[in-house]
């Protein structure tokens, strides 16, 4: 059980598994920036993009000491690289689809200025006029978002569990679009370790991850109950990773099956559940393909969301040691699909030149010699809205 009790200047210090951790969460925790640049022909949409892409380690070009090795003047980074990475990924982010998205997250951002540089430059015919972003002080990558759209509010939760602080916050950002409420949560997990038991280490940060996320996704409903919420990022874990881990080990992603929910001690008990008091799920997300997502196997209040994943999208957005893996998520919460307001449309991985190299794979940049894009490919997803059971003419 989570206690709530405000602390000084306005930060929200809120116990996290008793004295094991500390969440940290506030509002307006990143700046809301206006920039003014470009003009959007989106101002009325019947349909809204959105994408998620980790740019793999976008530094600027100055030298502030918390840079990667490969990213130090001493190994041949300069402002000039940085300006011509800048101009090659602004140019692909224009080549997502037929128009770039209205709504960009991107995850591994050093600073502000980055988006800034961005937006005002390369970007600036696109039309992206609002941007925020988010790190834990002294982090060397934080994480970002951009938007034809003005940002209503934003909130950073930045999560310390078990003596360790996350190395990212989530960032979260409400707004009004056509009058009709959305809620973003941007993220960028914990990532894997290689060994066994450094996984499971990390595994405990990543659920640590998926507890806020969910305590949060409940506040929503008390809060606006029929505000439709996206999870969105790089969450370093494969939408079957329960799977993979040869259904032993209880992961920050859990599928809705029985075996998982057995393994919780939260399964549903036949017909016999009579909606007395049970333990809430509070460390890990259960993901569903049925829409609108609904747990079959975890009793109530547990909350299931949909992943396109084995539905939309296929393969995976990242290639590891000879195989696709689907870490990069959009995660959605049942009121993007009850045909009023935003609603669910589709989503695709962007497998296209210039985000694939000559093997179809991700085409990885290398800071030496300047080329490539990313280890990663884009997730865009399309949402349409809707008054009713049929949808506006876009």
């Amino acid at each position: 059980m989570m206690n709530h009790r405000p602390a000084m200047h306005g930060v929200w210090q809120r116990p996290y598994l008793m004295t094991v951790a500390l969440l940290l969460s506030f509002w307006g925790g990143c700046t809301i920036t206006e920039t003014g640049s470009g003009s959007s022909d989106r101002e009325t949409p019947g349909t809204l993009t959105i994408a998620t892409w980790n740019v793999q380690a976008l530094f600027d070009g100055d030298e502030s000491g918390i840079e990667y090795d490969d990213y130090l003047q001493a190994a041949g980074w300069s402002a000039e690289k940085y300006q011509a990475r800048l101009n090659s990924l602004s140019k692909a982010i224009g080549r997502m689809a037929e128009q770039a998205p209205d709504i960009l997250g991107l995850e591994e951002i050093e600073n502000v200025r980055v988006l800034e540089d961005m937006v005002s430059g390369p970007l600036a015919d696109y039309g992206y006029q609002y941007l925020c972003f988010a790190a834990n002080p002294g982090a060397a990558l934080g994480i970002g978002l951009v938007s034809r759209f003005p940002l209503a509010e934003t909130r950073v939760h930045s999560i310390t569990a078990y003596g360790k602080t996350i190395p990212r916050p989530i960032l979260e950002v409400q707004l009004q679009v056509q009058n009709q409420p959305l809620a973003l949560l941007v993220c960028h997990w914990k990532a894997k370790q290689g060994e066994t038991e450094k996984n499971a280490a990390t595994e405990s940060l990543r659920r640590a991850s998926a507890r806020i996320i969910l305590r949060r996704l409940q506040e929503l409903r008390q809060e606006h109950p029929a505000i439709p919420v996206l999870i969105m990022g790089d969450l370093n874990e494969n939408h079957n990773e329960w799977y993979r881990g040869g259904e032993t080990t209880l992961t920050a992603l859990l599928p809705d099956d029985p075996k998982a929910a057995e393994r919780t001690g939260l399964r549903i008990e036949a017909e016999t559940f009579d909606g007395s008091e049970r333990k809430i799920p509070e460390d890990f997300l259960i993901l569903s393909g049925n829409k609108p997502p609904k747990s079959e196997y975890f009793p109530p209040p547990a909350l299931a969301l949909y992943s396109p994943w084995g539905n939309e999208l296929h393969d995976g957005s990242y290639f590891y040691k000879g195989a696709w893996e689907t870490i990069d998520h959009f995660l959605l919460t049942e009121s993007l699909f009850d045909r009023v307001g935003w609603d669910f449309d589709t989503a695709v991985v962007i497998r296209q030149e210039p985000f694939i190299n000559a093997q179809e794979r991700p085409y990885a940049y290398n800071p030496r010699t300047g080329t490539g894009l990313s280890d990663h490919l884009p997730l865009m997803l399309t949402l349409r809205l809707l008054t009713g059971p049929e949808p506006l003419e876009p």
